[in-house]
């Protein structure tokens, strides 16, 4: 169970990500309402659904807001790919900006264009290199990049993950891990524990065979058991909600707070 002091270590600030609601569809403030009325704590605001690039007013003024209503703003979910740009820097900077005017402690992007298998040795030397860059330039406004945990992108499979990690070699790159539905249970563990503290947030849905299912917590347990030495806070963020409906967004809302409350997660 998630219990003792060796799960202590880490714990796990509830909330959502704002692309959950895109086909629902609710505005910015009333994610913010349905938020809080379920007792979460944090929002990863989506890029293109809630906040826009290069919009630091408008970012500015949805922190406002945010933070008025008791919640953190938990990440800035850009839509920034490895490999899309000539000229990656200017493309960053516009998601940047309006991450910094969010004050978000770090920048969601992904790891390029395909699957790790159909990227040649200098396609991925020359990604490792973008993703270097981006992070030192993140990292000059005190904003962590995370890479998205994701099919079709070089961390599609753990072994590509840590390859990228390493290749890239600079200390503000991280990720964000969710229950891939293309690894096994075994391998999701495995890339937990592959990425120690370099694990930031995590994003919480359930897909039995493939498909969207309410949050099973038995599962989720075993997850953030996995994680339980990381240390440190970390956002455990609800997405992909069975059927896109407002009941079921807050059903899985009051499984998630149930476990964190029960296994004594919630920091």
């Amino acid at each position: 169970m998630g219990s003792g002091a060796e799960t202590m270590m880490t714990k796990w600030i509830p909330g959502a990500v704002s692309a959950t609601f895109k086909k629902m569809p609710l505005s910015a403030d009333e994610v913010i309402g349905l938020l809080s009325s379920c007792g979460l704590k944090a929002v990863e605001w989506s890029e293109n659904v809630h906040v826009q690039p290069d919009d630091p007013d408008g970012a500015a003024l949805l922190r406002e807001k945010t933070e008025k209503a008791g919640l953190r703003v938990a990440a800035y979910g850009s839509y920034f790919r490895l490999g899309e740009h000539e000229q990656p820097l200017p493309a960053f900077a516009r998601s940047l900006r309006s991450a910094k005017a969010l004050g978000a402690p770090l920048i969601r992007v992904w790891a390029g264009t395909h699957a790790s298998a159909e990227v040649g040795e200098e396609e991925f030397a020359r990604l490792s290199e973008e993703a270097a860059l981006i992070a030192g330039a993140a990292a000059c406004e005190q904003i962590k990049v995370a890479f998205e945990w994701h099919k079709n992108t070089l961390t599609d499979t753990n072994p590509s993950a840590l390859r990228l990690l390493n290749r890239a070699n600079h200390p503000n790159l991280y990720a964000l891990w969710q229950p891939t539905v293309a690894l096994t249970p075994r391998e999701r563990i495995q890339g937990i524990a592959m990425l120690g503290n370099r694990l930031l947030n995590v994003h919480v849905y359930s897909w039995p065979d493939g498909k969207r299912g309410p949050l099973n917590a038995a599962e989720w347990q075993y997850y953030l058991d996995a994680a339980a030495d990381i240390g440190g806070e970390h956002c455990a963020l609800l997405e992909f909600v069975m059927g896109d409906t407002v009941e079921q967004f807050r059903a899985d809302a009051g499984v998630l707070l149930d476990l964190l409350e029960s296994g004594e997660y919630d920091g």
